[in-house]
């Protein structure tokens, strides 16, 4: 009897063994799939802001620029329609000869003048038309380099795609210019306020950053008031019956419906049946209303049913009607999960890309959105656009866009937590 019981202490203490060995190996695994993912989301930041640091600042080249009237062939600073038709790049030229010297074969005229930026002449021309009086004066300016140039002088020529497209009269001058302090990298406040270019160091994320918020404010117009409202009726007044199941049942279903299919939705019925603009953010915003839609009303429902019934009771039983019950006391308790709902729906439609594709929001857009039916793009769109581009120095402009994009989703997802935090009631 005695050996039995010992036998039995130790069959148990070899299946205690057994489990704690099982239970600290779960919690291995475990701790190796988290850092696993941790590591995987390290390394894609690490190389997401190593090529994109760059995009928030620019070279310029500083030149003393003498405002010519013979040059720019104008004889008034305060005629617009003189100013419009004035020859600013033969101004920089000019500039440029002054100080580099003449060259003489055209070869070498043409590199000089890829020193300097085709954007400097649109800024000749905006401070001549600001200041008339500085037709025939001088002014030293820091001037808009060339993407060849800006993306030689961040690396100082640390890679062989970088150098491969300088030529040896280009080094000596951009030399030249970094021995006098004549060439600088500077804060690039352009590529937040400029639209898209197909110069790479023109271009910038503001007419997408704007369009963005256009078509969220859409999106917003639309599918909280809807989405509440779709919440309230099935949870507070819908009879339980074939038919409200059936209808939660493809609410569900559609939260998880590829967005393509939306974006295909739109482009049949927005606009090839009620013809609305094509690549406008009011387009956009109706297409990711339906996007957000089911996650809106599912968080909304799920909002709602976190009131205690007991709530509900207390005010029917005071002698509030029903509506009075749902809009003065269920909405108010359940407004902070739906807001939560509609910040995280947000968020998930500031990121989509393939249903704008599909109804025309990857046109190339130069100028800045100012109203819901201007032509637009939004920040994923312009991402890919600049992704799918040949130069080397879209990359960084790129990697930029994603990092103010990145910013823009934990800004949004930080603001739905605070929310839920500071207007949540524990019951």
């Amino acid at each position: 009897m005695t050996e039995r019981k010992a036998s039995t202490a130790e069959i148990i203490r070899a299946s205690l063994k057994r489990r704690y060995r099982a239970e600290r190996r779960f919690r291995l695994y475990g701790i190796a799939a988290v850092s696993f993912g941790l590591l995987a989301v390290l390394l894609l930041l690490t190389d997401i802001i190593g090529k994109g640091h760059g995009a928030f600042r620019q070279t310029y080249v500083q030149l003393r620029v003498h405002y010519d009237p013979d040059v720019l062939g104008i004889a008034s600073a305060t005629d617009p329609a003189a100013l419009a038709l004035g020859d600013y790049e033969a101004v920089v030229r000019q500039a440029l000869h002054q100080r580099f010297g003449a060259p003489v074969e055209r070869a070498e005229r043409r590199e000089l003048s890829a020193l300097i930026s085709n954007a400097a002449g649109y800024e000749l021309q905006d401070r001549l038309r600001a200041n008339p009086a500085l037709l025939g004066a001088s002014e030293t300016l820091w001037l808009l380099a060339d993407d060849d140039i800006d993306a030689w002088f961040k690396s100082r020529g640390g890679g062989a795609e970088f150098t491969s497209r300088m030529s040896e009269r280009k080094l000596a001058w951009v030399d030249s210019l970094l021995e006098k302090g004549e060439i600088a990298l500077r804060f690039n406040l352009d590529f937040f306020t400029r639209g898209d270019s197909r110069e790479p160091e023109q271009a910038g994320i503001g007419g997408a950053v704007k369009g963005s918020l256009l078509t969220l404010a859409i999106t917003l117009l639309l599918s909280f008031p809807i989405g509440v409202a779709a919440a309230i009726y099935l949870e507070e007044f819908a009879p339980q019956n074939r038919w409200t199941d059936f209808i939660e049942v493809n609410i569900n279903n559609l939260a998880a419906v590829p967005s393509v299919i939306f974006g295909l939705l739109g482009l049949a019925v927005f606009i090839n049946f009620f013809h609305m603009p094509r690549s406008a953010p009011v387009l956009g915003g109706v297409v990711l209303a339906l996007v957000t839609l089911p996650t809106v009303i599912i968080s909304s429902r799920a909002a709602i049913k976190s009131v205690p019934p007991s709530i509900r009771e207390a005010a029917l039983g005071v002698g509030a009607s029903r509506m009075q019950v749902v809009l003065g006391h269920v909405l108010p308790l359940a407004m902070p999960g739906m807001l939560t709902g509609a910040i995280l729906g947000m968020a998930r439609a500031l990121g989509e890309t393939a249903p704008l594709l599909m109804i025309g929001m990857v046109a190339f857009i130069v100028d800045i959105p100012h109203g819901f039916t201007d032509p637009a793009t939004v920040l994923p769109v312009q991402i890919f656009l600049w992704a799918d581009s040949p130069e080397r120095a879209f990359v960084e402009k790129t990697s930029g866009a994603i990092m103010v994009l990145l910013a823009f989703l934990t800004l949004m997802n930080a603001l739905a937590v605070v929310l839920r935090k500071r207007l949540e009631r524990r019951w």
